[in-house]
């Protein structure tokens, strides 16, 4: 590994980071809090603790605490094949790495990943947990955390339960300034299963990450391999027992059993086994009769703690006053709403009216389970209680054991559902609980294939009286309860209605897995070709708005494919098929199949045409065929087609405007339309367009901003490059940097749609702040749009890599200008091979930035010295925009730029001074005609120009003429240069 520590580097300095709220203040030094508007933070960091020192008798108490990874009771045996795998991945040469751990639970995820932090900490690196909120139980402000990283040797930050995290908390926690120092870092996600991955990973595009995924398997069949880890964990136990010769003592439960296969169960085994020897009672013989074993310990040793009270001098003096039959009342409820503050857990015990009273209850079940996140004692505000059981695993077990509908031998309490109901109550505005996503996510891992059916019948009756709770409870809960085999389809249709409209990244994945089930039943239970169509078309729906092109995009040709053979027999269903057809040009577009999107595009304009002819189509339906079909034109550069599209579209919108939704198409279309006139060379007209969606967009975003940041961004990135061209450089800087700002808001919302247009903003402000002379800035933010679109092409090269190479010849400016030569060099040189390869495929779309990345290499190359490479390159830029301009005149600024920059690259050679006259001389007399159109953008370029006109005659020995034209230039005389040059 080449990272190492930096022992030049300066010690950091102690700056603290510290959220005050009501009084309540939580810090770190060396790291960021991030919190709510209410104070909560969104998560807090801490330093790995180790494992605590616990007592034999403590443990033995209750034997379910030695299955607690908290308390590291067995040392780590096995999974040495993953664990190799993690410090491989800890020690590659990239600065930051992601790597999604996931497994079942009971796999031993949580140990492998505090083996690894073990290892790391021991070789010097800054160990990090994050525990997420808005959480009910935080560590008291008090406990500040020092998280500087002097001398560390990297940083490992480890996320548990990754895929109970809200996207956007991941989000802000991917942004903590503790993982962006220039020392390796690594975030290790650890999570059930690997549904929530896909958009977490695009989220963690816009930071260059390597990211990787390692599925937890099995243990290998066969007891080899778990013998190993049976005979590890027995002897730990033996050891907390005080027992000295176990050898003998075997796996109650055949190793080789299919059930054996996670780390829990053969731990739970080992557990058993000594439990039982120690208490001489024979162990039971089935995995499950490892569980019923393990619950009835609990009940022992809550009956143990209440003792019989009814021969006692002084039952009221009794310090545990709690029954057994309320405990386990206690602890169902604990599991599922985990741990919460005193006050809030009094007031749950409270409601479900549990004797001896919630006071009573709360004491006596931390004295039960005390709380693994404890506080100062001069702070009891910061109490716990309600610490639930552990492992997660034995307590969906013990949740589904106590609900009736199993046929295990283990008492279902009559209580069960009822608490679930009550504990799921919303409050008095309507909010679902707290902890409505820890019940409904406990509830659907114990209903999970193979494990307690049962369970799902509950869920259903909650679920089909309130299905708005599913969503409540998130997308991990939500893809869980899609994959139970027993959920009654009717509810998650249910679940389904109540989604939110328009895209909601934090629930796509288990927004699109509740879809997809819903779509598989309805399917299979309707021979309606109409309603499949339907069916299909929701799907690509739901998937394409989380970002999940390729299944989009599969739905969504099964409901074209329906569309055309129902079209052919019934004309009503031409508009459906139009609208598909529309969408489908929108998902080939995002996947950078621009020829296909042009096909699907025109077939949706031509229904749409005959339609209008029958006077039975709608117009805005027609405009929405219109608009998508120009996105395929454009991407195509078939402009003047593109042009006529919009123009009928704006046509069309500006005649309905009864709605927002009118009024942002509207926007849309004019916004859209002022792209295409300044390619055409429109450019006053397309700046009075751009204004135009500029004052609806702002309108829109002043009534609700919730709905109209999108458009508002999209504005002012246009404004930013429009402004600039006009050189209003205030303007320019202005709107390119709101244009910034409201795409990184729109990132956090929106990673996969966001991203690509972050990435353009961030390049079209790069080349605004270079005008105004902030190059530090400029090149910063060139830096991060091409880490941006290098990432995003490393997943989707079509739909992405043009973007690249766009930023790639800005940054090779803006290095140019810095004097970092050999870095402007890689690349621009990577930008133009790029757009060469690109441009070879059609030169339409893609001829312009060619030209444009060859005029950037050959100035490049003429300052560095390399003379010849530099003209030839020069030339072939020449030749390129020659070819543009005469099919397009918006190129001819772009010509004239080339012709000066042609000709200074022959003055600075000393080759064909001649040429450089020429050249010079084009370049000023197409800037001179350009100027009558247009000063404000041009007249600033006819100094420099005819200055080059001047060297180039001083280099020919033409003094007498070089004379005349520097006077023009000193009298701003440019209509007499021109005469001049003219007479020439």
């Amino acid at each position: 590994m080449r990272f190492g520590k930096d022992k030049g580097r300066p010690p950091a300095a102690s700056q603290q980071s510290v959220r005050v709220e009501s009084g309540v203040g939580y810090g770190v030094q060396g790291a960021d809090v991030h919190v709510f508007g209410d104070g909560v933070p969104v998560y807090l960091l801490a330093n790995r603790k180790p494992p605590p020192v616990s007592d034999a008798k403590f443990l033995r108490e209750l034997p379910s605490r030695m299955l607690n990874a908290h308390f590291q009771v067995v040392d780590f045996t096995g999974r040495q094949d993953e664990l190799a795998q993690l410090r491989e991945w800890r020690d590659k040469e990239s600065r930051l790495a992601v790597r999604w751990l996931h497994g079942p639970g009971g796999q031993g995820k949580t140990r492998l990943a505090d083996q690894l932090a073990a290892e790391c900490t021991g070789l010097g690196w800054k160990v990090v947990t994050a525990l997420h909120g808005p959480g009910l139980v935080w560590p008291s402000p008090s406990l500040q955390e020092d998280l500087r990283l002097t001398d560390a040797a990297g940083v490992l930050l480890i996320v548990d339960y990754a895929d109970q995290w809200p996207l956007s908390h991941l989000t802000w926690l991917f942004s903590n300034a503790l993982l962006h120092h220039m020392i390796p870092t690594r975030i290790l996600l650890v999570a059930r299963s690997a549904n929530a991955w896909t958009p977490i990973r695009a989220t963690l595009a816009n930071h260059q990450v390597d990211v990787s995924t390692t599925p937890l398997r099995p243990l290998p069949d066969g007891p080899a391999g778990r013998l190993q880890m049976f005979t590890a964990a027995r002897d730990a136990f033996a050891a907390r027992y005080g027992l000295q010769d176990v050898a003998h003592l075997a796996s109650p439960s055949p190793l080789e059993d299919p059930e054996m296969g996670l780390t829990l169960t053969v731990h739970m085994a080992a557990l058993v086994a000594v439990d039982a020897s120690a208490q001489e009672c024979r162990p039971p013989r089935t995995p499950e009769g490892l569980t019923l074993y393990l619950l009835d310990r609990e009940h022992l040793h809550w009956a143990r703690l209440y003792g019989d009270g009814t021969h006692e001098l002084t039952p009221g003096q009794r310090i545990h006053r709690t029954p057994p039959a309320s405990m386990e009342r206690v602890v169902f409820t604990a599991a599922l709403t985990g741990a919460l503050p005193r006050a809030r857990a009094i007031q749950v015990l409270d409601s479900l009216q549990i004797a001896p009273g919630a006071e009573h209850v709360a004491a006596d079940h931390v004295h039960c389970y005390p709380p693994l996140m404890p506080s100062p004692p001069n702070e009891p505000e910061h109490l716990s209680a309600l610490e639930p059981l552990y492992p997660d695993r034995l307590a969906e077990d013990f949740l589904a054991l106590t609900l009736p509908g199993h046929h295990a031998d283990y008492p279902a309490q009559p209580w069960a559902s009822s608490t679930i109901q009550e504990l799921l109550t919303r409050t008095a505005n309507g909010f679902a609980a707290p902890w409505t996503s820890r019940t409904i996510g406990f509830l659907a891992a114990a209903a999970s294939p193979g494990r307690w059916p049962h369970v799902a019948d509950h869920l259903n009756r909650i679920l089909l009286d309130d299905p708005a709770l599913a969503v409540a409870a998130g997308s991990a809960a939500l893809t869980a309860l899609a994959y139970i085999p027993e959920m009654d389809p009717q509810v998650l249709e249910d679940i389904q209605l109540h989604f939110p409209s328009g895209p909601y990244p934090e629930l796509a994945p288990g927004r699109v897995a509740v879809v997809r089930r819903t779509t598989c039943h309805l399917l299979a239970s309707t021979s309606d070709p109409a309603e499949q169509a339907v069916l299909h078309s929701e799907l690509a729906v739901s998937a394409g708005q989380a970002g999940w092109n390729e299944e989009a995009l599969a739905a969504n040709e099964k409901a074209v494919q329906i569309r055309r053979r129902l079209a052919l027999e019934q004309a009503a269903q031409l508009p459906f098929l139009s609208r598909s057809l529309s969408d489908q040009a929108i998902l080939l577009s995002h996947l950078g199949r621009f020829h296909d999107a042009l096909t699907a595009s025109e077939q949706a304009v031509r229904i749409q045409r005959r339609l209008e002819e029958t006077r039975t189509g709608e117009a805005c339906d027609l405009a929405y065929a219109l608009s998508q079909h120009s996105v395929a034109l454009v991407e195509l550069g078939r402009l003047e087609e593109a042009l006529a599209a919009l123009e009928e579209t704006v046509e069309i919108r500006s005649r309905h405007q009864e709605t927002r939704d009118d009024r942002r198409s509207y926007a849309m279309a004019l916004s859209n339309l002022s792209v295409v006139l300044r390619k055409l060379d429109r450019f006053r007209q397309s700046v009075e367009v751009s204004m135009s969606a500029f004052v609806i967009r702002k309108s829109l975003y002043e009534e609700n901003p919730a709905d109209s940041l999108p458009g508002l961004a999209d504005s002012a990135n246009t404004l930013g490059t429009q402004m600039l061209q006009l050189r209003w450089f205030d303007k320019a800087v202005f709107f390119g940097e709101a244009a910034v700002h409201f795409y990184r808001q729109l990132v956090h919302v929106n990673k996969d749609k966001y991203e690509p247009d972050l990435g353009d903003a961030l390049t079209n402000l790069g080349m605004i702040l270079a005008e105004v002379e902030r190059h530090d800035e400029a090149l910063a933010h060139a830096e991060e749009s091409v880490k941006l679109h290098r990432s995003l092409a490393s997943t989707n090269r079509a739909a992405h890599e043009p973007h690249l190479a766009n930023a790639l010849s800005n940054l090779g400016v803006r290095l140019s200008l810095q004097e970092r030569m050999d870095e402007a060099l890689a690349a621009t040189r990577e930008a133009v091979q790029i757009h060469q390869r690109l441009a070879s495929d059609s030169w339409d779309a893609f001829g312009e930035r060619y030209a444009m990345s060859l005029s950037n290499l050959g100035y490049q190359l003429a300052k560095v010295g390399e003379r010849r490479d530099a003209l030839d390159v020069s030339k072939e830029a020449v030749l390129c925009y020659r070819k543009l301009s005469e099919i397009n005149g918006a190129f001819t600024s772009e010509l004239a730029r080339t012709l000066h920059s042609h000709a200074r690259i022959r003055l600075h050679l000393h080759e064909e001074e001649s040429a450089a006259l020429q050249a010079a001389t084009e370049a000023f007399t197409l800037y001179n005609k350009l100027t009558a159109r247009l000063p404000e953008a041009f007249a600033a370029y006819l100094p420099a120009t005819l200055t080059t006109v001047a060297d180039s005659l001083s280099a020919l020995g033409r003094e007498a003429e070089e004379g005349h034209i520097r006077q023009c230039i000193e009298n701003a005389d440019f209509a007499a240069a021109a005469k001049v040059l003219a007479a020439w």
